[in-house]
């Protein structure tokens, strides 16, 4: 029995990026072992060393029976990449044989080591492991909540499909950094603009860095009904602050929905939907590239992290986009029934659908098009009036009347169900 352990203890030896991170403490058990337990680049480490050795590969379920038929016989050491703890062997272990039969040795990890080379303080960093995930809208969620993350790659999701992955998704604002072979003698450390990153071939073993772009040291407060002179737009082409909070209302917004914006404008009914839409996705949906370009202005003026602008013409523009649990329209023109007709057929099930507009022909089209999509209807009337100076007092100006058409699903799915009780 090992001297260096207690009785009946699995010992998980962490080995950092690589044989130099072991101490003389960590070698001396190693030498000790009666079976050493690794992958094989770690076994070769040891050739000469008299233990059983026992090579990892997909068979952890065979390994765990062993150690659980022999940790009371025999000294058993398990060595770790990295930390053993940090998505490594070591949880596993400690689940199936108990944490009392288990003591963890740690040591360096990817993360540490990778933020450690670019002297990059971590303690605020997110760090999201893709082994055997899909590049999806949780991944989307979990890159825009953040201003600084490492990425655990894996042979199919690489720094360069990563870096696609986003650019598709009209993120920009992040510089990747490549770590590729930490700990060997090769290893390459580089800087890459997101297109130039998804242009690289990185080689493997590999980590990722993403650093959002320093924001402007100045940015406005943002609240719900912000006035419009707030707003970077085209003369007209906003919706107007009242309305705007109206219609944020209307789309009952929790804090993980996917929302889109279409014929989104200056981007004001996005941005202020961030303020309760901030552990998901917005995406603004605007056709000319001028206003696409003032939403960006105003997403910069005011900080916002999760609004993504795509520029196209709807519906056709709405390819590729993540299902929406919300959609806004702000109008839509005579081309309103087709976009209806795409848009909501992406809804994920309990959607809700708010559209605004002034004309008559556009609220028949809306109600009827909802209608006959099986959506649950509701209308509201707002006209306001404002005060406007005169040379001796003040009266009130009226607004055009906006009508805001919500429409819901009949089909609450499980999962929103199950947000709405969270």
């Amino acid at each position: 029995m090992n001297s260096l352990s207690d009785e009946y203890t699995v010992s998980v030896i962490g080995m950092g990026m690589s044989f130099d991170d072991l101490t003389a403490h960590h070698l001396e058990i190693i030498h000790h072992a009666d079976v050493l337990i690794a992958g094989k680049r770690h076994l070769a480490r040891f050739a000469d060393q008299p233990a059983e050795k026992i090579e990892i590969t997909r068979n952890i379920s065979e390994v765990i029976d062993y150690i659980q038929a022999n940790r009371t016989s025999r000294s058993i050491v398990v060595l770790a990449s990295g930390d053993p703890l940090f998505h490594g062997i070591g949880s596993t272990l400690v689940r199936s044989v108990g944490s009392e039969h288990v003591r963890i040795y740690p040591n360096i990890s990817s993360v540490c080591a990778a933020f450690a080379e670019i002297a990059e303080p971590w303690q605020d960093a997110r760090t999201i492991s893709l082994h055997g995930k899909p590049l999806d809208v949780q991944f989307l969620k979990e890159i825009l909540a953040s201003d600084l993350l490492s990425i655990l790659t894996d042979p199919r999701n690489t720094p360069n499909r990563i870096a696609d992955f986003l650019l598709q998704h009209g993120v920009f604002d992040y510089r990747m950094c490549i770590l590729e072979r930490l700990g060997a003698s090769d290893k390459s450390v580089n800087w890459y603009s997101l297109k130039s990153a998804s242009a690289t071939n990185a080689g493997h073993p590999n980590i990722v860095i993403l650093k959002r772009h320093a924001q402007a040291s100045l940015i406005r407060p943002l609240f719900l009904g912000m006035p419009d002179s707030a707003y970077a737009h085209e003369a007209g082409m906003i919706t107007k602050p009242e309305i705007r909070a109206a219609s944020v209302a209307r789309l009952r917004l929790l804090s993980h929905h996917v929302m889109w914006d279409l014929g989104a404008g200056s981007g004001s009914v996005a941005i202020e939907s961030s303020l309760l839409i901030h552990g998901g996705v917005i995406v603004a949906v605007e056709q000319k590239a001028e206003r696409a370009a003032q939403i960006r202005l105003n997403i910069e003026t005011f900080g916002v992290r999760n609004v993504l602008v795509r520029e196209g013409v709807l519906p056709d523009a709405l390819d590729g986009l993540p299902a929406p649990d919300r959609i806004f329209i702000g109008g839509g023109g005579k081309h309103l029934d087709a976009i209806l007709t795409r848009a909501t057929a992406c809804l994920r099930p309990g959607g809700i659908i708010v559209i605004n507009t002034v004309l008559l022909q556009s609220l028949n089209m809306a109600l009827t098009a909802l209608k006959n999509l099986g959506f649950v209807t509701t209308v509201t009337q707002i006209q306001t009036s404002g005060s406007r100076s005169m040379p001796w007092g003040d009266r009130m100006e009226a607004q055009n009347p906006v009508w805001i058409i919500a429409g819901e699903s009949k089909i609450v799915g499980k999962e929103d169900h199950a947000h709405e009780h969270n």
